[in-house]
């Protein structure tokens, strides 16, 4: 059985007028073509016609059913003939007579399996008596020919068609239409549109706009697993980079130990033996000067492999690894990291846009992702080195680097131990200088042993104030208290304990000083910068060409999605605004209108232009100076109010109740989503580009391609289908939301129309008075079809549960979201259809003309109504003979 997702679209031909334009089978495919190609699908395998004729049409256009019949196909070719009016010559006169003949006349052809003919004598439009609509009505015809060509209705409709008598019936329907008017439908499409694609950012030179996030605050742990070990791995922080007993190895420790050697000495330089001798500040400098040349050989060392690992495409990782290796140095290992690259990037691309982020967010996180994982080839490290040398240790030492000048409170301490050793009285007060000159002695040999080191020589200013204002205020305070010559003696003592023990750590923070700014530290610290650099040189060329890979299609991808973004912006400019395209020519499809633009073709506001009729077929019925195939435009009956804005349900038919929403809170987010795994779809065979490595222009050029070809795509389901049901391409996973929530209505009205019981008249039965005499009497005999979008089912079904309402059997749930209700099929009555067969005229000039038919019964009788002769002179057809009597065969 041929299930509706097989079904891409229901192919329209109206045969009222016109229809001697479809005389070859060359002209019809090319019908076909044209219809199914501005709706942008392809050639089905299982054709569906649906095809609008009237009762007088069936005998008339014998040869375009036999074209239609006979199309070529992979699969079963389904036909479902609408006939609209009654059959000519049912009335006699005004008098409402009946004429005798009323039999529905069909070709033999039209008998075989798959085809089945829905005749609605009359649609029934009229919502009050005084309206006299003509039975073929523009605006009730739209409606019902929209609700055939949903696939899920068409099929279920021929089907039970197929299982009446004759395989005809006549229509009774009741209708309910949710959906969005044109312009709030407009405004949540582009809104959708804007979102989706995002906003620009601050685009630089190649448009690529800034990173969402600092480079700094980006961990990657949101990165999949084939991406995070390439930006965070880099074989490992903790992994040695110098190989034991190497170059480089060796020229670090040298280094390392000169400097050792120098604190080493800066170290006996502070010690008090370093105060009293000028050797050990001599043997400091030396071991100084050495450390800066172990530096600067290691500097150099650097440099040479920074150089060494080239940044040119002509070297490799290999080649690359091989020179490092000769200094020394150890490049960790890569193995397996370069696997499933372009399946991290797919992933990463669905795990953001499936948050939610716009096309061109995703973008910068792209861009920001290449810049992270992209390797930085050793040439742009080189202007770091001038950062770590001796000269700019130098420059550090003049600019006041080292250790702080010493102070804080030294000199409260030397004016204490300057007041305790001067408590004499009479000659001895000459003993309170002592103090004083230990301070005074210190200083004057610090500043010999530290010559040169500029205002770090007069550190012991403030202390030897200090004492001597200490000594004076102890000359005064003896005098005044008159202590003993012990406490005095004591108090001597003390002070010249404290006056070293102060002065030996003013020499020890001094020389310090005076070593810092001369660029112990400072080397130090060039040493561990170098150190590093090399490390991050290595590390860099850590898996270099996985990373290079990655990065180039990581920016390739993020290319494409401003492309797509690009498109999306395209599709949500006004159409007014769009840039004029090329005319076409021949055979090739005129450019789609834009229907969100202007109103529904269904709805009786919606006055159409089209340059070509098969634009918009089902809109051909509502429009009032449109193509008409049935009679010349300007004469057909019906027309529409001359104001458009006029109440819509002046020409809605009384069989279908419409109910606009105003669009709920997640209209725009649904449709936003909808187009998200419209780019996804789009995306997937980029990807394979991508994993073998061809991410270039032309796959970015074919998949924006792909992306407009789907956009529009979701222009036209949204169109065809309306809002609830979801996309052909909307991804499985998702759950669409309620009917509430997407267009603000009720769904309990869809479930107490598709619920209500078979037997409640609210069902229009679309026949004329003389057609209904026609029908079936039996009640049984009539074929019920409950459908809903399959979009609101859930709803649906628990509304039944909650109203305790048993569930109807075998609702047809349909893919389009914008109708549901009851449609009723009434077998016609026993002898009322005749099939006849066309037999071909010798004379005739075409060998397809037709010139006479047989009428066979049904049943086998010659006449459907038992009499001998059917087809009297007077043809009801309008014809002299139209029906030969012929030699009594039967079908």
């Amino acid at each position: 059985m041929i299930t509706s997702e097989e079904i891409a679209t229901v192919v329209h031909l109206d045969l009222r007028a016109g229809a001697a334009e479809l005389d070859a089978a060359p002209v019809l495919r090319a019908k076909v073509a044209r219809q199914l190609g501005l709706a942008g699908l392809p050639e089905p395998d299982h054709p569906l016609f649906l095809v609008v004729d009237t009762p007088a049409g069936l005998t008339d256009h014998q040869r375009q059913y036999e074209l239609i019949t006979a199309y070529r196909a992979i699969g079963e070719v389904r036909i479902l003939v609408l006939l609209v009016g009654s059959a000519p010559g049912s009335y006699a006169g005004e008098d409402e007579a009946f004429q005798p003949d009323r039999r529905l006349l069909r070709p033999a052809l039209l008998r075989g399996s798959g085809i089945a003919l829905l005749w609605a004598g009359d649609l029934r439009s009229a919502r009050t008596a005084l309206e006299q609509p003509a039975p073929d009505d523009p605006e009730a015809l739209a409606v019902l020919v929209d609700l055939l060509s949903v696939p899920d209705v068409f099929l279920r409709v021929l089907d039970d068609l197929g299982s009446l008598p004759d395989a005809v019936a006549a229509p009774g329907v009741r209708l309910l239409e949710q959906d969005l008017p044109p312009e709030v439908r407009d405004r949540a499409w582009r809104d959708a549109l804007t979102r989706f694609a995002g906003e620009d950012g601050i685009a630089g030179e190649d448009g690529a706009g800034v990173p969402d996030l600092p480079v700094t605050a980006w961990s990657g742990v949101d990165l999949p697993e084939p991406l995070r070990g390439l930006v965070a791995g880099r074989g490992g922080q903790d992994q040695r980079h110098r190989v034991t007993g190497g170059v480089a190895d060796d020229a670090y420790r040298a280094c390392a130990d000169a400097l050792a050697d120098a604190e080493d000495a800066q170290a006996g330089l502070r010690s008090l033996p370093g105060l009293l001798s000028g050797a050990r500040r001599e043997a400091f400098e030396a071991d100084l000067d050495q450390a800066r040349r172990a530096l600067d050989g290691y500097r150099d060392l650097v440099g040479t492999a920074l150089r060494s690992g080239g940044s040119g495409a002509a070297t490799s990782a290999a080649e690359a690894a091989d020179r490092l290796a000769a200094l020394g140095l150890r490049v960790p290992s890569a193995d397996g990291v370069g696997e499933r690259i372009g399946e991290g990037l797919r992933e990463y691309a669905g795990k953001l846009l499936g948050q939610g982020l716009a096309l061109r967010a995703v973008a910068r996180r792209f861009t920001g992702l290449a810049g992270r994982v992209e390797p930085v080839p050793g040439s742009a490290l080189l202007p770091r080195l001038a950062d770590h040398s001796a000269d700019a240790v130098a420059r550090h030492t003049v600019t006041g680097g080292g250790v702080a000048v010493p102070g804080g409170l030294v000199a409260p301490v030397a004016a204490v131990a300057g007041l305790l050793g001067a408590l004499w009285q009479g000659p001895l007060a000459a003993l309170a200088v002592v103090v004083p000159l230990v301070f005074i002695a210190v200083a004057v040999v610090g500043a010999a042993r530290l010559r040169g080191a500029g205002r770090p020589g007069r550190w012991a200013m403030g202390p030897r104030v200090a004492a001597a204002g200490g000594a004076v205020a102890g000359v005064v305070v003896a005098y005044a208290a008159g202590p003993p010559l012990w406490l005095s003696t004591a108090g001597l003592l003390v002070g010249l304990g404290v006056a070293v023990e102060t002065t030996r750590r003013l020499w020890g923070e001094s020389a310090d000083f005076w070593a810092g700014g001369h660029g112990t530290a400072a080397l130090r610290r060039a040493l561990d910068g170098l150190d590093g650099l090399l490390a991050e040189a290595v590390r860099e060329h850590w898996a270099a060409e996985e990373r290079l890979y990655c990065a180039d299609a990581a920016r390739s991808v993020a290319g494409m999605l401003r492309a797509t973004a690009a498109a999306a912006d395209a599709e949500a400019v006004p159409e007014p605004e769009r840039p004029a395209v090329a005319e076409t020519t021949g055979a090739e499809p005129a450019a789609e209108d834009d229907w969100l633009t202007s109103a529904s073709a269904l709805e009786t506001d919606a006055f159409g232009t089209a340059d070509d009729e098969d634009t918009d077929w089902a809109s051909a019925y509502a429009w009032e100076d449109g193509p008409s195939w049935d009679e010349p435009a300007g004469t057909r009956s019906g027309a529409r109010p001359a104001d458009p804005l006029a109440d819509r349900t002046a020409g809605v038919p009384r069989w279908l109740d419409r109910e606009s929403g105003e669009g709920g809170p997640e209209l725009v987010a649904t449709l936003a989503g909808d187009l998200t795994d419209a780019a996804l779809v789009a995306m997937a065979p980029y990807w394979g580009a991508v994993e073998r490595g061809q991410a270039g222009t032309l796959a970015v050029g074919r998949t924006e391609t792909r992306v407009r070809e789907l956009l529009a795509t979701a222009r036209h389901h949204l169109q065809r289908n309306g809002v609830l049901a979801p996309p052909p391409f909307a991804a499985a996973h998702r759950t669409r939301t309620t009917s509430a929530n997407l267009l603000g209505t009720d769904p309990h009205r869809v479930a107490e129309l598709v619920g209500a019981e078979a037997d409640r008249r609210i069902v229009v039965q679309l026949s004329s008075p003389e057609q209904g005499a026609l029908l079936s009497r039996d009640p049984a005999a009539a074929v019920w079809i409950r459908f809903a979008p399959e979009a609101v089912r859930g709803e649906v079904e628990n509304a039944w549960r909650t109203s305790g309402s048993g569930q109807p059997e075998e609702a047809l749930w349909t893919a389009s979201g914008r109708y549901a209700g009851l449609i009723r099929l009434t077998p016609l009555r026993m002898g009322v259809v005749d099939t006849v067969r066309s037999r071909q005229s010798p004379e005739s000039d075409r060998p397809d003309a037709v010139d006479a038919v047989d009428a066979v019964d049904a049943y086998g009788r010659g006449d459907a109504y038992g009499r001998q002769d059917a087809y009297e002179p007077g043809d009801p057809y309008g014809r002299q003979d139209a029906y030969e009597r012929g030699d009594g065969e039967h079908w």
